[in-house]
C-alpha cells in the first residue's frame, strides 16, 4: 500500500489560540506544533499564516491555519452543512454519552446520539464553524461482512441510477441482525 497513514488533516480557523484552547478543553487534544511563516513555502505567495497541529491520538494530527490577510472564512454554500465534517472515533458508546453531556454543560449544542447501526454518533460545531462527529463503533463482524459483500454492487447501482441502493436497507429499517 502506498499510504501508511494520514500525516495530518488541515482546516482553516478564525483564531489559532482559541482553536488550540477549545480542542484541548473539549476534546482533550494536545497542542503539539506551531509553524508560522510570512510566505507560503509551496507557492512562495506572500501570505502570513499560523499553522497549528493537535494530537488526535494514535499518530493522527488535526491541523489548522489562521490566515489574517485573507477574506473571512466561510463554507461551501452549495453543500449542506451536514456533509462536510470531521468524524473522530471514541472508544465506547459510554464515552460518547459522557462527552455529549460535558459538551452540553459547556453550552455547545449537540445533535444525537444518532444510531447508524454499525456506529453511534454525536454532532456539534467547533468555534470555527467546522462540523465534528464523535463516533463509537458498535457493529458486529457479521454486519461488517454483509456490508463488505455488497459495497461494489451498491456503488455500481448508485453510479447508474443516483438513487440509494437497497442492498443494506437492513441498517435503517429495523431489521439489522447481529
Amino acid at each position: 500500500m502506498l499510504i501508511s497513514q494520514v500525516h495530518h488533516v488541515a482546516y482553516r480557523c478564525k483564531d489559532a489560540k482559541e482553536t488550540v484552547e477549545w480542542y484541548g478543553k473539549h476534546l482533550d487534544m494536545k497542542f503539539v506544533l506551531a509553524i508560522a511563516e510570512n510566505e507560503v513555502p509551496s507557492t512562495k505567495a506572500p501570505d502570513p499564516y499560523m499553522h497549528i497541529f493537535l494530537d488526535a491520538g494514535h499518530g493522527n494530527i488535526l491541523a489548522f491555519f489562521e490566515l489574517p490577510s485573507q477574506p473571512p472564512m466561510d463554507r461551501d454554500r452549495n453543500t449542506p452543512s451536514w456533509v462536510q465534517h470531521l468524524a473522530l472515533k471514541v472508544d465506547s458508546v459510554e464515552t460518547l454519552i459522557a462527552t455529549k453531556a460535558r459538551l452540553e454543560a459547556a453550552g455547545i449544542e449537540v445533535v444525537g446520539p444518532t444510531d447508524h447501526t454499525i456506529f453511534k454518533s454525536i454532532y456539534f460545531f467547533d468555534p470555527n464553524g467546522h462540523r465534528l462527529e464523535l463516533a463509537a463503533d458498535c457493529g458486529t463482524p457479521a454486519m461488517m461482512q454483509k456490508l463488505d459483500e455488497v459495497k461494489w454492487d451498491m456503488l455500481e447501482e448508485w453510479s447508474r441510477t443516483k438513487r440509494a441502493p437497497k442492498h443494506a436497507a437492513w441498517m435503517h429499517d429495523g431489521s439489522a441482525a447481529a
